[in-house]
């Protein structure tokens, strides 16, 4: 059965966030009592969760690296954009990730690590994007042909300003190592007025818009591991649901991220 595979310090896996950082990313999305700018949300997401993903890798004898992790930024430029001491590489160990922080933060009286700051400024080169995407994954498979296939979480407001993305973001699934395709998750922050919040859906029956359709239909299956952490946060899913995830609020971002990227398998 395929996404099996023990990831380890010698087999390790990796991680590639696609995030839209248009001009339409200053828009508010809801966090509990409050709104925030999208691309904020993202950011404090993106670095909660770097923070705690190098806290899961740490043993003993310090930060395994278990996972490398690249952050891909689209907007006015189309580039890496983890900030600290990452020497632009596309793909970063997270033992470097921990150790390298741009700086830290205090944020209601808690300090924390900061790698990746909110931006919102330009277009959305999504095609030009998941190009760039596709040729990292291609290369940490071919260094890396036996280990836990990647994971691919697309991050996105708006339709592409360059191109029908479709076959690009279907290309990316169809990479794999030994132990299955890559997984690609598109999380779809729309401003469609008709957009109900849904996440891991089976169907795009009741889907607004036919590019909501589409990043459902690029999304890959949710597996029975990320299903089983699904029900933990309430979220029902079946065989056929989708690592698909539209309008969600910091919430549902956080969970959608936290089950698509939960450490499994590690040895």
């Amino acid at each position: 059965m395929p996404y099996t595979a023990e990831i380890s310090s010698d087999n390790p896996s990796c991680f590639l966030f696609l995030i839209d950082q248009s001009t339409s990313m200053a828009e508010e999305i809801s966090a509990g009592d409050t709104k925030v700018a999208k691309a904020t949300g993202v950011s404090d997401t993106m670095n909660r969760w770097l923070s705690e993903l190098s806290i899961k890798c740490a043993k003993s004898d310090g930060v395994r690296d278990y996972y490398h992790v690249g952050v891909l930024g689209y907007g006015k430029k189309v580039g890496t954009c983890l900030a600290g001491s990452t020497d632009g590489a596309e793909l970063i160990p997270i033992s470097q990730i921990a150790d390298n922080p741009a700086r830290i933060e205090e944020k209601d009286s808690i300090r924390m690590p900061v790698w990746f700051d909110a931006v919102a400024d330009g277009g959305t080169p999504m095609c030009r994007a998941a190009s760039q995407a596709e040729q990292i994954v291609q290369g940490w498979l071919d260094a890396h042909p036996d280990c836990y296939p990647p994971i691919v979480i697309h991050v996105t407001d708006g339709e592409a300003t360059d191109g029908d993305p479709e076959s690009r973001l279907r290309q990316l699934t169809t990479l794999s190592s030994s132990d299955g395709n890559t997984m690609l998750f598109n999380i779809h922050l729309s401003a469609n007025p008709d957009a109900t919040p849904v996440c891991f859906p089976d169907s795009a029956d009741d889907l607004p818009d036919e590019y909501s359709k589409m990043l459902f239909e690029t999304a890959s299956l949710v597996t029975p591991t990320m299903r089983a952490l699904a029900k933990e946060y309430g979220i029902k899913t079946t065989d056929k649901s989708r690592g698909f995830v539209l309008n969600a609020d910091m919430v549902m971002l956080v969970q959608a991220i936290d089950i698509g990227t939960r450490p499994a398998n590690l040895r």
